[in-house]
């Protein structure tokens, strides 16, 4: 499966610091990142689907990996807004700041 939740990773050790993000010349990456987790996650909900169909339709796809797929789907969605619900906590945050 190429589109797994194992693949986003939010580790301490793989954060740069500002000044090497800055001087590598990277634009847009949390934009970026972002935009990839977002596909993994669309990728994740239909792979999910088409195993749900494939088993309605009994074309030999097994119920354990047409709920795992269900479930893959479901947490890379949970991470998801989690992530949106942090976002819009950041910026509720900074709208609150007075300059």
């Amino acid at each position: 499966m190429s589109n797994s939740i194992s693949s986003i990773r939010i580790l301490p050790a793989e954060l740069e610091s500002p000044r090497t993000r800055a001087a590598g010349g990277e634009e847009g990456g949390f934009l970026k990142n972002l935009q990839t987790a977002m596909d993994q996650m669309q990728g994740a909900e239909g792979e999910a689907q088409s195993k749900v169909a494939e088993l309605l339709s009994g074309n030999g796809v097994d119920v354990h990996s047409a709920m795992i797929a269900v479930e893959k789907a479901d947490l890379s969605f949970q991470l998801m807004m989690q992530v949106r619900n942090k976002i819009v906590a950041a910026y509720q945050e900074v709208s609150r700041m007075q300059f």
